[in-house]
């Protein structure tokens, strides 16, 4: 007899852990950090449910943080197991994990440095060499192929179409006495028509589902979301002022980069307008966009074919240093600085946010979801000051978002997914949203004669 045990991303859209046990073996379906509400980041720093050297092998859907970012804590505090992934998402993670080990450091330093911490010394909960540590540990499966990660589990990864390398986990589980279970994990679904990588695949049959419901209780809006980029950008230009875009260095980073690209293409917007993308990560992770062609949509596919550099504007700039990212705030607009985290929750463009907050010809456009407890939806829902570095910052830029970016399936889209599975599995979880999206779903999924419910945290369920 099989369970699974949900160690994160119940009742949240953060911290996603899943833990599946079967025949004596424990997987751990991805390993991430928790983010947003201080009590949820609290968790990361709390001893790991279960022994980390009790769990044999770790199976990621993608490389967001929230879905990999705990494992170099994982590993330090024990993990010697497999961590299997997709090629493209094993060659992120040897960007992303390093990269949040130094940002752990380097905001344990300035934390220490301001003394806003409560912690005396503030330290990292890892370190850039953890980061490093871990990644030999990632084996890759291609999309399709079958795996056996364990005895009597054999995994399968399916396009998630949510970023590179997003996968939808399928784990056909084989016992004693003929026992056989299929456990499908949705991972992160992406949305359906989207450029530079494929759609999700449909997934055949399931006995029991795992599914994300960020957006389970609302379609995303029928909007022009290049257009509506256009328009900010132009307003901007016209004022002279700075456009700040907090983005997540993997997957919207470059899906800007490419309509920015095909609006200067189009005269839309001036091909002079500096463009500063500044996230060490996004400067990585931006030529694996191009590298990784079993990713690449048909589109994407021709522009490369034709030379036309999809994710490459006029005048940009990909800024890796400390001095040239501070170098930034001494320029004047027009222009437009692409920096993370997507939420800002942390990261480079903290800073950016700090210095240019405070000025009325600055614009801040949120192109993503933006998780409850973050910077990013306090700023979206009116916040007239946001504490940054200890500090609190007065909002005097303009505010504005974009929902039309989302990397995330929206209610529809995660219903056309699911469409695809011929029968309804024994029992379906929702997981990966806010309670009002998960309650939602679930109502939506029983309307539908599926059997689903919402798991709360640590809970543990026997798969018959």
């Amino acid at each position: 007899m099989a369970s699974i045990q949900f160690l994160g991303a119940a009742g949240t859209v953060t911290g996603s852990r899943h833990l599946l046990e079967h025949e004596g073996k424990r997987i751990l379906l991805d390993c991430g950090l928790f983010q947003g509400e201080k009590a949820w980041r609290r968790r990361n720093w709390d001893p790991f449910p279960v022994p980390p050297s009790s769990i044999d092998v770790v199976v990621l859907s993608h490389a967001h943080i929230d879905h990999s970012g705990y494992l170099p804590r994982l590993v330090k505090e024990g993990f010697t197991g497999t961590i299997f992934s997709t090629p493209a998402t094993r060659d992120l993670l040897a960007i992303m994990l390093p990269d949040s080990g130094r940002l752990h450091e380097e905001e344990a330093r300035f934390a220490n440095k301001m003394r806003y911490s409560r912690h005396d010394p503030a330290l990292p909960l890892y370190t850039e060499e953890d980061a490093n540590r871990c990644i030999p540990q990632v084996h890759t499966v291609r999309y399709g192929m079958q795996r056996e990660i364990v005895p009597g589990v054999v995994l399968t990864f399916h396009r998630a179409g949510h970023i590179l390398g997003s996968a939808s986990a399928q784990l056909d589980l084989y016992g004693a006495a003929g026992y056989r279970h299929t456990l499908v994990y949705s991972g992160d679904l992406g949305r359906y028509g989207m450029p530079i990588i494929t759609d999700p695949a449909a997934i055949e049959r399931a006995t029991t589902l795992l599914v994300e419901c960020t957006y389970g209780d609302r379609d995303h809006l029928e909007s022009d979301p290049r257009g509506e980029l256009g328009a900010v950008v132009r307003d901007v230009v016209e004022r002279k002022g700075v456009l700040i875009i907090p983005s997540f260095a993997i997957g919207r980073c470059q899906d800007i980069l490419y309509h920015l690209r095909q609006l200067q293409l189009a005269g839309e917007i001036p091909a002079s307008i500096p463009v500063f993308v500044d996230s060490p990560m996004a400067i990585d992770a931006t030529p694996l966009y191009l590298m990784h062609r079993e990713e690449h949509d048909e589109e994407m596919v021709r522009l490369i074919t034709e030379g036309m550099k999809p994710i490459h504007p006029t005048w940009v700039d990909f800024t890796r240093g400390v001095r040239e990212s501070q170098a930034i705030n001494d320029r004047k607009g027009p222009m437009i600085v692409i920096s993370a985290s997507g939420m800002a929750s942390g990261g480079r463009v903290l800073h950016h946010l700090k210095h240019r907050l405070p000025d009325p010809k600055t614009t801040v456009l949120f192109v993503g979801y933006q998780a409850q407890g973050t910077r990013g939806r306090k700023l979206v829902e009116g916040a007239q000051s946001i504490r940054i570095h200890g500090i609190d910052v007065p909002v005097r830029a303009q505010i504005k978002s974009i929902a039309g970016f989302s990397a995330h399936a929206d209610r529809s889209e995660v219903h056309r997914w699911l469409s695809s599975i011929e029968l309804p599995p024994q029992r379906t979880f929702c997981v990966h949203g806010e309670p009002s999206a998960l309650e939602a779903m679930r109502q939506r999924l029983e309307a539908n004669g599926w059997a689903a419910e919402v798991p709360g945290y640590l809970e543990r369920f026997e798969l018959g």
